[in-house]
């Protein structure tokens, strides 16, 4: 989608900040903010810190009351995904200062990663660019509901055991090759996923899987391409279903994501060149997608686990969420 211009900065308008306070920096965030903000003529900018009880969404509830224009995020995909599902939907726009180790979101954005200054140029004198924004309400195993909202992967199987069986006092150490004792130990549980799902307005179907992945972006960390059609603008979610059987299953697998994902469609021509859906991995594409599981599972969203599910609906909402991206 085409960006849209912001508007005219006037001193009426306000930044707030919201921020990691383990993962960025505060002095450096604020007098690269300083520096931007009295350059585009902006009002004070706001800084509002998460914590364990509140990763983002009460503290952008308190930056919209406080009447912020743009809400900045330094911080990771958790905490960008906790003020996304409140910000979009308001008519303050969102700027990505990304820290930490995934970035999943502002990787797919092509922006700038762990450089505050860019980034605190970007969101005063960029433009607003419209994204899709990922609905989801979950059933858990205890009956409740609850509704989140994410931006890069909604995960059941293999993907959300991995982060439930991760150290996060190793990530913190050594970041994204933390996950792959998680990954290691996952693959050893031949469980798997049987349930009933529905697309969009089509019939209900059953199936049995190993991973089912509803993504908003295409890309992970280490620049692995795993929904090679996905793109965040373009209103449909991409899913893929895995059901690998044994070693052959996943590596069919690996040549599909890691060889023709990630080195023949990055090539001119190299398209031609892939094949078709495999046994082991299928892609569809839909706008809305409805699931209940024989028993709970394991879910996740963009990387923090989510709890055990026995249903969940997730929707895609097109353009719901503005965001602030380099000027061209």
């Amino acid at each position: 989608m085409a960006a849209t211009t912001r508007k005219n900065a006037s001193r009426s308008q306000t930044a707030a900040v919201i921020y990691n306070p383990i993962k960025v920096d505060l002095d450096e965030i604020k007098t690269a903010v300083a520096t931007e903000e009295q350059s585009a003529g902006w009002g004070p900018t706001q800084y509002f810190p998460t914590t364990e009880e509140d990763p983002g969404q009460g503290v952008a509830r308190q930056a919209l009351d406080g009447g912020a224009d743009m809400v900045i995020v330094a911080g990771g995909d958790g905490t960008v995904r906790a003020v996304a599902e409140i910000v979009h939907d308001s008519d303050a726009v969102l700027t990505l200062m990304p820290s930490g180790t995934g970035n999943l979101f502002a990787r797919n954005l092509d922006l700038a990663l762990n450089d505050v200054e860019a980034s605190a140029h970007t969101a005063f004198t960029g433009v607003d660019q419209p994204f899709d924004i990922g609905l989801i309400e979950i059933r858990h195993d205890d009956e409740t509901l609850t509704k989140h909202a994410f931006l890069v992967m909604a995960g059941l199987g293999l993907d959300a055991k991995m982060l439930v069986n991760t150290d996060e006092d190793l990530k913190k150490k050594i970041g994204w090759l933390a996950y792959v004792g998680a990954i290691a130990r996952a693959l050893k549980d031949e469980s798997e996923l049987r349930v009933r799902y529905r697309l969009d307005t089509g019939r209900s179907h059953a199936a049995r899987a190993h991973t089912i992945i509803i993504g908003n972006c295409g890309s992970l960390t280490a620049n692995v391409l795993l929904l090679p059609d996905a793109a965040p603008d373009d209103g449909f979610f991409d899913v893929a279903v895995m059901r690998p059987e044994g070693v052959t299953g996943w590596l069919q697998i690996m040549a599909k994501v890691f060889w023709e994902n990630g080195v023949l469609r990055r090539i001119k021509g190299g398209e031609a060149l892939t094949t078709k859906d495999v046994n082991a991995l299928n892609y569809v594409k839909a706008k809305q997608m409805t699931m209940r599981l024989q028993s709970a599972e394991e879910v996740e969203l963009d990387g923090d686990p989510f709890g055990k599910a026995i249903a969940l609906k997730a929707r895609i909402k097109p353009g719901g969420l503005r965001v602030r991206v380099p000027a061209p």
